[in-house]
C-alpha cells in the first residue's frame, strides 16, 4: 500500500514538472527552438553514426559475457582477490585494444561487473576504454604537439588505475557483500563448457567485429592506420565468417536463444538511459560546431588561462558533453583557437571522452546514484589538478 502510494506521488511529482516546463519554457525563442532542434539532431546523428555499428556489436558481446564466459576466470583475474597488477592490467589493457566511446563500451563494462568482477577493475575498464584511444592519442600529438598528446597518454593510463583503485577502497565493503552474495552470478545460459580455444576465438571474432568497422581515417595521421581503414569491410568481414563458423559448429539452438535473451535484455536496460542523455547533452550543447542552449562562446570564455576554475570549468564541460570518437579533437582545436589554456584542454581531454551526460544515465541505472556519484567527482577532480599542473609546467 505504501509502495503504491509513493509511486502515484512520484508519477504526480512528474506530471507537475511536465506541467511547469510547459508553462515556462520560452518555446518560441530562437535559442530555446534551436536547441530543441539540435537535441533531435544529435540524437539522429547518434542513432546513425553509432548504434548499428558501435552498440549492437557491443550489445552482443555483452549478452556473450554474461552467457558463455566462464565467471570463475572473470573472479581470477579481474575480482577483488586477484592479483591489484594482473586485474588492473588486464582491465586497462583490455579496455584501451576497444577504443570506443563512452557509450559503446557501456554494455561491456556492465557485462563485466554482472559476471562477477570487482568494483575497481570494471570501473578501470570502463574508464580506459574510451579514454586510452590509440588513433586518438596519436592525433593529438599530431594537431597539438608532443607536450599534450604525451600528457594525455600517460594522464589516460595513470586515471584508469587510480580512479579504479579509489573506488575499490571507497567501496570495498559494499563490493565484498555483492560478491559474496551468489545469487547475482548463478546465470547459467550454456548447455556446456567450452574449451578456451572455442571461446576465444568466439569473443575475439566479435570484438574483430566492433573494432575494425568503426575503424577510423586518421587523415593522414598515420599510413598504416590509414591502409587499415582503407581496408576495413574487409578484414570486418573475415571476423563475421569467423564469427558464423563458431555458431554454426559449436553452439545449439538452446545457447544462440539465451545468448540473444541476454542481448536484448541489455539492449532494454541501456538504450532508454542513453537515448535520453543524448536527447539533453544535445539540448544543453548542441552537436560539434553547433550551438545549443549553452553557446560555445561562453564555454570558451570561461576557460582561458590556467586557473583552478578554468580547469574545473573544462572538467565539468567535458564530463557533461557527449564525445563521439575522435570527436574531442577537432572541437578542442576550436576552443583551443578561442583561448583556451593547455592546461584546460588537458583537462577536458582527460575527463570527455571517458564520460557523458547518457553514460552517466547508464552507470547510474548499474551501480546507483552514490556509486556513480563518487566516479564522476574522481574523473572530474583528478583532471582538473592534472590540467592545472600541466599548464603550470608549460
Amino acid at each position: 500500500m505504501a509502495k503504491k502510494a509513493i509511486s502515484k506521488n512520484r508519477a504526480l511529482l512528474y506530471t507537475v514538472i511536465v506541467f511547469l516546463g510547459a508553462y515556462f519554457i520560452p518555446f518560441n525563442s530562437p535559442r530555446v527552438s534551436g536547441a530543441i532542434q539540435e537535441a533531435f539532431l544529435m540524437l539522429s546523428d547518434y542513432a546513425r553514426q553509432h548504434v548499428l555499428l558501435c552498440l549492437v556489436p557491443a550489445m552482443f558481446i555483452a549478452g556473450a559475457i554474461t552467457v558463455f564466459l566462464n565467471q570463475q576466470a572473470v573472479i581470477r583475474y579481474l575480482g577483488p582477490k586477484a592479483s591489484k597488477i594482473v586485474s588492473y592490467g588486464v582491465a586497462s589493457v583490455s579496455g584501451a585494444i576497444l577504443a570506443v566511446c563512452s557509450c559503446t563500451v557501456l554494455p561491456l563494462f556492465k557485462g563485466i561487473y554482472k559476471k562477477g568482477a570487482g568494483l575497481g577493475p570494471a570501473i578501470s575498464f570502463l574508464y580506459s576504454g574510451p579514454a586510452i584511444n590509440i588513433l586518438a592519442i596519436i592525433l593529438s600529438y599530431k594537431v597539438f604537439g608532443w607536450q599534450l598528446g604525451l600528457a594525455r597518454m600517460i594522464g589516460a593510463i595513470v586515471f584508469a588505475v587510480i580512479i579504479g583503485l579509489l573506488m575499490h577502497l571507497i567501496f570495498k565493503k559494499e563490493d565484498e557483500a555483492r560478491l559474496a552474495d551468489e545469487r547475482p552470478f548463478n546465470y547459467q545460459g550454456s548447455e556446456e563448457e567450452k574449451s578456451l580455444g572455442q571461446m576465444a576465438l568466439y569473443m575475439f571474432s566479435m570484438i574483430g567485429i566492433l573494432v575494425f568497422i568503426n575503424w577510423a581515417n586518421s587523415k593522414g595521421g598515420s599510413a598504416v592506420w590509414d591502409a587499415i581503414y582503407r581496408s576495413k569491410y574487409w578484414i570486418t568481414g573475415v571476423f563475421a565468417v569467423i564469427l558464423v563458423f563458431t555458431l554454426v559448429k559449436w553452439f545449439s539452438k538452446d545457447e544462440l536463444k539465451n545468448w540473444v535473451i541476454e542481448t536484448r535484455d541489455f539492449s532494454l536496460q541501456i538504450l532508454p538511459y542513453l537515448f535520453f542523455g543524448v536527447l539533453v547533452a544535445g539540448f544543453l550543447l548542441g552537436r560539434p560546431n553547433h550551438d545549443a542552449l549553452i553557446p560555445t562562446e561562453w564555454v570558451a570564455s570561461l576557460v582561458g588561462g590556467n586557473s583552478v576554475l578554468s580547469n574545473f570549468i573544462a572538467s565539468i564541460s567535458g564530463a557533461f558533453m557527449y564525445f563521439a570518437t575522435l570527436t574531442e579533437v577537432p572541437i578542442l582545436q576550436g576552443l583551443l583557437g578561442a583561448g583556451m589554456g593547455k592546461g584546460p584542454a588537458l583537462a577536458l581531454m582527460l575527463a570527455g571522452p571517458s564520460l557523458s551526460l547518457p553514460s552517466m544515465l547508464v552507470i547510474g541505472g548499474e551501480l546507483g546514484f552514490k556509486k556513480t556519484a563518487v566516479y564522476v567527482v574522481l574523473v572530474v577532480i583528478m583532471s582538473t589538478l592534472a590540467g592545472l599542473l600541466f599548464g603550470a609546467i608549460i
